[in-house]
């Protein structure tokens, strides 16, 4: 019997390279050309939304510790 690590579960689960092809193919014939752009906007939102939080909370945190150490 095998024991594999996280790491090897997730390599193992990750698509190939024809599978990736498959997956753009499918989105592209879902949204059409014209509907692309809009969808990358909104991912390029979100995330940048997600790493403004991640840093105000990770700055809040650290202010904390600022503050406790100050007393």
């Amino acid at each position: 019997m095998t024991n594999l690590n996280h790491f090897d579960a997730l390599l193992l689960s990750m698509p190939g390279g024809s599978e990736w092809i498959f997956v753009l193919l499918a989105v592209l014939i879902f949204f059409g050309g014209k509907k692309i752009p809009e969808l990358m906007r909104g991912v390029g939102r979100g995330i940048r939304e997600f790493n403004d939080a991640k840093n105000n909370a990770k700055s809040e945190i650290q202010e904390g510790i600022n503050e406790k150490d100050a007393k």
